[in-house]
């Protein structure tokens, strides 16, 4: 196994005794904690629409952001600029904002760390994949869609490449680093039949080498299912309108309990009690057949971290365990001023962003029941398998999601394709009408993003097959 990542400050040309006074500016009396977090990305993005490359664009940026908290005021001010006038001019901002007198003495920084995992040793940084050989994974792509069916009359591509350096320096005194590598490669496939237009997306990608692209023949798999929901569609019917009993498939239909209960689960939105779940720790929230973790420990996927953008190594979380309410996702200032648990959760979107608590890799673990008693047990209902776009307030837990890929279900059958449906209910009360879980855990295949307050930041979800007794469908067949 490659080494874990160091704290190499080399990097980003600073020297730790800069790094201790400016700390040593920000971190007085009144401040309870102060952090620097230093941060170099290089992203690559290459896009292809028509077997033509359209976008091929490459990024770098670099810089530090200083925070600090006293009580529960954040002073946040950031600079692309690593002099160290620069960092002392952030650090003097952040503290004034924190609404705290200056200091003058400085920080020792007495210990480095390093996290005692390694979720992803690449032997080579993604971000050294050459241009020649994006492209060419673009132009298979290209080509094994349209090899699928002939009305699949146009093919877009992605594939964006990240490698991020981060080291964080701490008033505890504590400096810490990590190297992040992730990529996603995206299709998007149209198909034509006649006036009928429908659109099919899929795709996949991690914090994985290069290579994982051609293992395992992902590459046509990616083309051909983005091909084959497109296609379809082409034949869906319109969606039934009304309350009935809804089947999730495993995988990426975990995007609805990521948004649904997930962000309801975030500390922030609990300390200021406007969250449908406050105040209900060790409350009975969900059927007992719900046990929904957050996990940034998994080796290479798209939502793992060796360590949070505090410094604070990830970990699996334990949320609602078999329906009763047992923990929330913390970042420090939350977990502080709640007097609850620290759990690695602490993220942001880059170093000119505060942190913020936020899911890693979120999802309900496997239940008992067989994925085909589960189907057979519904009589007329509606088994979502992929989701689109969707809303959710967080302080009521009320949702709106789109089913990019729906089947009716009819004695206990999946039959015709259906379009235009809606799932429509509140998270906390949808829990508590699941009633079958399955056995078939599955994790979404790498490509999910999370936006709050302005931020994103790449995230997994996952579910096993299981059945919602009761709830909203919104569709254009009311019969």
């Amino acid at each position: 196994m490659k080494p874990i990542p160091s704290a190499d400050l080399s990097h980003f040309s600073v020297h730790e005794h800069q790094i201790e006074q400016a700390l040593g500016r920000v971190k007085v009396r009144d401040v309870d904690y102060a952090d620097i977090y230093f941060e170099s990305t290089t992203s690559d993005s290459v896009s292809m629409e028509e077997g033509i490359v359209k976008r091929a664009v490459k990024r770098v940026s670099q810089g530090a952001g200083v925070r600090a908290t006293a009580g529960e005021k954040t002073g946040f001010a950031y600079s692309d600029d690593l002099s160290q006038r620069d960092l002392e001019i952030a650090a003097d901002t952040a503290r004034y904002i924190a609404n705290s007198p200056q200091g003058d003495t400085p920080i020792a920084v007495t210990h480095r760390h390093e996290p005692t995992q390694n979720l992803y040793p690449l032997d080579q940084p993604v971000s050294d994949i050459a241009t020649k050989e994006r492209v060419e994974l673009l132009n298979r792509i290209d080509v094994e869609a349209r090899r699928y069916d002939n009305r699949i009359t146009k093919v877009m591509a992605s594939f964006n490449t990240e490698q991020k350096t981060v080291v964080v320096a701490t008033s505890d005194g504590l400096i810490v680093g990590d190297v992040q590598p992730l990529s996603r490669l995206q299709v998007t496939c149209i198909a034509e039949d006649g006036t009928n237009r429908q659109v099919g997306t899929f795709g996949g990608g991690g914090r994985v080498a290069f290579s994982f692209y051609h293992e395992e023949d992902r590459v046509r798999r990616y083309a051909q299912e983005a091909a084959r929901q497109a296609v379809l569609n082409l034949d869906a019917v319109d969606a039934p309108a009304g309350t009935m009993p809804v089947i999730l498939a495993g995988g990426w239909p975990g995007i609805l309990l990521h948004e649904a209960i997930g962000h309801g689960l975030e500390a922030d939105f609990n300390r200021r009690k406007t969250s449908a779940f406050s105040d209900l720790i060790g409350q009975r929230v969900a059927s007992e057949a719900c046990t929904i973790v957050d996990d940034g420990t998994l080796p290479f996927r798209r939502g793992s971290l060796n360590m949070d953008d505090e410094g604070t190594q990830t970990s699996r979380t334990v949320l609602i365990e078999k329906g009763i309410l047992r923990g929330y996702i913390t970042d420090r200032l939350n977990a502080r001023l709640m007097g609850i648990p620290l759990t690695g959760n602490g993220r942001r979107e880059d170093f000119r962003s505060i942190v913020l608590p936020r899911m890693t890799n979120t999802f309900m673990l496997a239940g008992e029941s067989d994925p085909e008693e589960i189907m057979s047990s519904v009589k007329r209902g509606l088994y979502a398998v992929s989701f689109g776009g969707g809303q959710v307030d967080i302080t009521n837990g009320k949702f709106v999601f789109s089913a990019s890929e729906a089947y009716l279900i009819e004695d206990g059958k999946v039959t015709k394709p259906v379009k235009g449906a809606t799932l429509i209910g509140n998270g906390p009360e949808i829990l508590k009408q699941v009633s079958m879980v399955g056995l078939d855990l599955k994790l979404d295949e790498g490509i999910g993003t999370c936006g709050k307050e302005g931020q994103s930041v790449p995230v997994g979800v996952g579910l096993p097959t299981l059945r919602i007794d009761e709830i909203t469908v919104g569709g254009t067949n009311a019969g």
